[in-house]
């Protein structure tokens, strides 16, 4: 029979895996404690970071409904169970390793598919969410502005056409006169 303690932990875990939308697991091993407090205000908004034992988050990620963790559940872990912006947290994460090697992803889920190491850094490689809907906005208005043109050219080309009649009639009446 487990232990309440053990029990409530898995719980803790289970619960955090499904109120995320992604978790980063990595190796802390050689950060002092000042490093991972660093580390968590960097993830702060983001990210709750949380040293973890690796049986009791299999067991929690099976009840959770995560898999293909468990080839990375080995040595010392960490998981940041981001609940804020995925890319965000993989950036903080990202440069907190450039600057602390001892820090080491060794992969994660993001909305229940598996990443590598090197697909975590690839989501930190992208904008925030705000560039990449202010891009998003900015090609929506430059279609829009297109189309408006084009609506509106067929007229402005009749417009110029008559325009060019009338002054042409003008010429020929001021030399017929």
């Amino acid at each position: 029979m487990a232990r309440p303690d053990k029990a409530a932990a898995v719980a803790e875990l289970t619960d955090a895996f499904r109120d995320s939308n992604a978790a980063v697991l990595t190796e802390y091993r050689g950060l002092t404690v000042a490093q991972l407090k660093q580390l968590r205000r960097a993830l702060s908004g983001n990210a709750t970071y949380a040293v973890v034992k690796n049986t009791l988050t299999a067991i929690a990620a099976k009840q959770a409904g995560v898999e293909g963790l468990d080839a990375d559940l080995q040595g010392p872990s960490a998981i940041a169970f981001v609940t804020g912006d995925p890319v965000e947290a993989a950036k903080g994460l990202r440069d907190f390793a450039k600057a602390n090697p001892a820090l080491v992803i060794k992969g994660g889920v993001l909305d229940g598919r598996t990443l590598t190491a090197a697909e975590i850094n690839t989501l930190a490689d992208l904008e925030s969410r705000e560039v990449l809907l202010a891009k998003t906005a900015g090609v929506l208005k430059a279609s829009l502005f297109q189309a408006a043109y084009l609506f509106t050219a067929p007229a402005a080309q009749a417009v110029r056409t008559v325009d060019a009649l009338r002054v042409k009639r003008e010429e020929s009446a001021e030399v017929a006169a």
